[in-house]
């Protein structure tokens, strides 16, 4: 399955794009984005002190031969960007002092440059949680549409398998709403990256074999989706291994339109989905690559804070991908 990173790889090689990184003076980062340059995935943009960005890639014998950097504490765009977010923000108590001291802070001030079209996309998340990450684009970038959650899905990446696992960075607790777009939205993205998607709505349940509230959810979702988008292929609620196992398929679900063959997991909470991914990932060796950020109007993306600077390669050629096709 290396070979569909390579695929996504040589996309947006053909159209390579600004991604602006936060977490300019981050090892992991600075490492990444040299091979960011070697590749021609992207045209990276760090932000942070120059000198300290400088003299940390001198450290790690990173020799670039030009990357742009930007210290948001002396650049020209941060009057701009504090008129605009305080327009943006105003309505919530928003000072133009303090709008000029919430842009300087690099994640904010990513996120404008994204907003303004001085960088395509953004990737972050290395030393930040989760929160810091999404709160910015929450507030400038915005869903798609009034009231639609962002979720995060993961790209696992097997010998011999591609599955899409969502939502497993956002909503702790979804209800059946939340299920419904977040399963709409990685059939997107599935679709961005060429994957047909199969999707199977996960519970502890198959088919009505347990009862109870948290099951009940699930069969509300898949209903409130096949109503939203007839066109797509989903079933639920399935536990498991009858999504992905033929065999056990045909005993459980012999009438489902998934036989073991689902490629996009929606988990029914995000305690199972985390911990699903990482089993995965460790214990199955399996790469996985995100969470990319479902529902926002612009490709930003997180990265897990235990991420290698590979990852964050991967990632920056997902976001490039994503930005060359929306």
């Amino acid at each position: 399955m290396n070979t569909f990173i390579r695929k996504v790889r040589n996309y947006a090689r053909k159209n390579p794009r600004s991604i602006v990184f936060p977490e300019g003076t981050e090892a992991r980062i600075l490492k990444a984005t040299e091979e960011i340059l070697k590749e021609g995935i992207a045209i990276p943009i760090l932000l942070g002190n120059s000198q300290t960005i400088k003299s940390k890639a001198k450290g790690l014998n990173i020799n670039w031969k030009k990357v742009k950097i930007i210290d948001p504490t002396k650049s020209k765009l941060t009057k701009e960007f504090a008129k605009s977010f305080y327009e943006l923000r105003k309505h919530k108590g928003v000072t133009p002092a303090q709008a000029r001291k919430i842009v300087q802070d690099l994640n904010y001030f990513g996120t404008m440059m994204v907003h303004h079209d001085y960088a395509d996309g953004m990737v972050t998340g290395t030393t930040h949680p989760t929160d810091d990450s999404i709160r910015p684009a929450l507030q400038i970038i915005k869903t798609h549409e009034k009231f639609h959650k962002v979720s995060g899905v993961f790209f696992i990446i097997l010998e011999k398998r591609l599955l899409l696992f969502a939502d497993a960075a956002i909503t702790i607790n979804p209800n059946s709403h939340d299920l419904t777009n977040t399963a709409i939205d990685t059939a997107e993205t599935a679709k961005c990256f060429g994957i047909e998607p199969k999707i199977a709505m996960l519970s502890f349940s198959t088919k009505g074999s347990a009862d109870h509230p948290y099951i009940d959810k699930v069969k509300e979702a898949v209903n409130m989706v096949k109503y939203k988008r007839p066109d797509l292929i989903i079933d639920g609620e399935l536990q498991v291994d009858a999504a992905l196992v033929p065999e056990i398929a045909k005993r459980k679900c012999p009438k489902s339109e998934i036989q073991g063959d689902a490629n996009v997991l929606i988990f029914p909470d995000l305690e199972s989905a985390n911990i699903a991914y990482k089993l995965v990932e460790r214990l199955a060796k399996a790469k996985a690559i995100g969470p990319l950020l479902q529902g926002l109007k612009k490709p930003v993306n997180d990265l897990s804070r235990g991420c290698s600077y590979k990852d964050i390669v991967n990632v920056t050629a997902f976001t490039a991908h994503e930005c060359n096709t929306k």
